[in-house]
């Protein structure tokens, strides 16, 4: 509640700077075709986060890419339900219900794209961080995405690390989770032992070269299709930045979404989105005109192409809030 309410109110103060004229007629001015390859980009960039997801999950099973594509939007659209960070946990039991397989499986696959993607950020940040040219009084936020882009990389390849070495301890049936659920009742130990077998089973790393080398090039590739969100939309409103620009403003945004994730801070993304374009000039109105429709096509993409690949899969959008129907090879 605490978070949500600083962001309500740092909001409210961002929101009153506003000039609703000059708003108004920043929205009249707007070119629709830019704002139409807003959605394509951010279409673009889900269907290759599918294709690199499918990559992870061939040694497991080749699945279609466009199953994952569905999957993925379906799981942005049960966030939009269910406003709890959800995506990954549904998006693994849809492509497990469909394809037969253990949730816990999949859910390690899914882990596993999340911090190859933290690990590339952290490297394409600290390079961006390290070229883009900024005023002298933004200093200290350049010193500090430095430090926080190093810090998460360190903690991606340690959370990377553990993945491996929970693989191995599993099938060497000695980690510390083996010999904590071993004390439990057995109604429980069970189950989560079998969970966890089934989740080390989805720590995989394709064996082909080939593979491995499009997991991480589409990883950084995801990135740039996302650093084009901001350029499309300032394209509509008449905003032009350098390149590396847009490349800044996606690792600044990628901070503050995950920020708001955890704080629970309450319009995070565009009172972020507003400062950030102010470093760079970018007036107020035209910041939030551009950031409100990066974040409303968002929702008409993830709404229109979730809820017709849940449609095309004969799921109803109720099963989002409550799986229970899935297959009990499949759940936990």
């Amino acid at each position: 509640m605490g978070g949500a309410a600083i962001g309500l109110a740092l909001l409210a103060i961002v929101l009153w700077r506003i000039d609703v004229q000059r708003f108004g007629a920043a929205l009249a001015e707007a070119r629709v075709e830019y704002l139409a390859l807003v959605a394509v980009a951010i279409a673009l960039e889900q269907f290759v986060r599918a294709w690199k997801w499918r990559q992870i999950l061939h040694p497991l099973r080749p699945v279609g890419t466009l199953r994952l594509f569905g999957a993925i939007m379906a799981g942005y659209l049960g966030n939009l339900l269910i406003p709890f960070g959800v995506s990954p946990l549904l998006r693994s039991w849809l492509v497990a219900r469909l394809e037969g397989l253990p949730m816990t499986a999949i859910l390690a696959t899914v882990a596993i794209d999340r911090l190859v993607d933290g690990v590339v950020f952290a490297i394409l940040a600290l390079a961006v961080l390290g070229l883009v040219a900024l005023p002298d009084s933004s200093f200290g936020l350049r010193l500090g995405l430095i430090a926080g882009a190093a810090g998460s990389f360190a903690l991606f390849v340690v959370l990377l690390w553990l993945l491996a070495q929970h693989k191995r301890g599993t099938a060497e049936a000695a980690t510390w989770l083996h010999r904590l659920t071993s004390r439990l009742p057995a109604r429980v130990s069970q189950p989560a032992r079998r969970a966890l077998a089934s989740f080390a089973e989805g720590i995989v790393w394709p064996a082909s070269p080939w593979r491995r080398g499009a997991i991480l090039a589409t990883s950084g590739l995801i990135k740039l299709i996302a650093a084009t969100h901001f350029l499309w939309a300032g394209l509509a409103f008449g905003v032009v930045l350098r390149p590396l620009d847009y490349l800044f403003l996606m690792v600044v945004l990628g901070f503050i979404v995950i920020l708001t994730h955890v704080a629970r801070l309450a319009g995070g993304f565009i009172i972020g989105a507003i400062f950030a374009l102010g470093l760079f000039g970018v007036d107020e109105e035209r910041a939030l005109a551009m950031v409100l429709a990066v974040q409303l096509t968002s929702v008409l993409c993830v709404a229109a192409i979730g809820a017709l690949a849940l449609w095309r899969n004969g799921i109803a959008l109720g099963e989002l809030r409550d799986p229970r129907g899935r297959d009990k090879e499949n759940g936990l």
